[in-house]
């Protein structure tokens, strides 16, 4: 077989990309997704859409179904290359309380590990150059962000992720999981050892980390190396995957599920990065 690559040139190249959704009860944000997807500017006959539906007890699965007949009645040259529907649950139901809460965080992340790396392995083709990471409740993104990170021409590249407000585009730092080590952060692993897992966001354990939302936004295509990241909105070439960087289960260098997956990455020698200046946006609202 032909070696595949990722390459800055993307759709020019014809480089296809696999986009990657794990959900649970997602039906109320499935409308908005496919409408967000259907304005990138990145060729669908290169995409291939794959998604993982666990613990759901709503009509995920079959409002993803009738999308998909939907879409594959479209003219062909308004499909997509193929479209993946899978389904297993991993009986994660915890409590809000306790699902959101600084205590219940390293249940919920290998829970959620668990699911991206089940995806992932399920959907992966030979043919794709790309991997997207895309939540289902990132509401708003410019149709050509995808030719942008593309061309930064990196291994694992994220925009700024926002959190914006109901009723209105007004913002703030959504996804802290965008980060890089600081001195006084590097000191704080060190005095907790590399065992016990840290949480962005919360203020039982202050990381004293620099996160991409708190970095300017008007610096364009500049980018700056990072330690971890999260998977709301995360371009992976995949290579990277192929070569066997996924998501621990488990904590690594102080990290699980993606925040761990960015720090495996690196210690493959991948380069991670992430470009405040390209804004993703994501709902104000609590789920899985």
């Amino acid at each position: 077989m032909t070696p595949i690559s990722a390459t800055a040139r993307g759709p020019a190249a014809g480089e296809k990309l696999l986009v990657l959704t794990p959900l649970k009860d997602a039906e109320p944000w499935l409308d908005e997704y496919f409408e967000n997807l259907g304005r990138l500017s990145y060729p669908r006959n290169l995409i291939s859409l794959a998604f993982l539906v666990s613990d759901s007890t709503d009509r995920t699965v079959a409002k993803l179904q009738n999308r998909a007949r939907r879409l594959s009645q479209l003219p062909k040259d308004e499909q997509y290359d193929s479209i993946t529907i899978l389904q297993k649950d991993f009986h994660f139901n915890l409590a809000a309380e306790v699902r959101h809460g600084f205590e219940g965080q390293p249940v919920r992340r290998a829970f959620i590990a668990k699911a991206r790396n089940y995806l992932l392995s399920a959907a992966l083709r030979w043919d794709h150059a790309w991997v997207l990471w895309l939540d289902v409740d990132v509401v708003r993104y410019d149709p050509h962000i995808l030719e942008d990170l593309m061309s930064i021409d990196k291994d694992v590249t994220v925009p700024n992720t926002l959190w914006h407000l109901p009723q209105s585009w007004d913002f703030w730092g959504f996804d802290r999981n965008n980060f890089a080590e600081t001195e006084e952060s590097l000191a704080l692993l060190q005095k907790l050892g590399p065992d016990v897992m840290l949480v962005e966001g919360y203020r039982e354990l202050m990381t004293s980390r620099m996160h991409l939302v708190d970095m300017p936004t008007h610096l364009g295509l500049a980018y700056v190396p990072l330690d971890g990241i999260g998977c709301t909105f995360a371009l992976v070439k995949a290579q990277v995957h192929r070569e066997g960087v996924t998501f621990p289960t488990f904590v690594f260098e102080n990290e699980v599920e993606t925040e761990g997956f960015a720090k495996l990455a690196k210690r493959a020698g991948f380069e991670v990065v992430g470009v405040p200046g390209l804004l993703a946006f994501h709902a104000q609202n609590l789920r899985d």
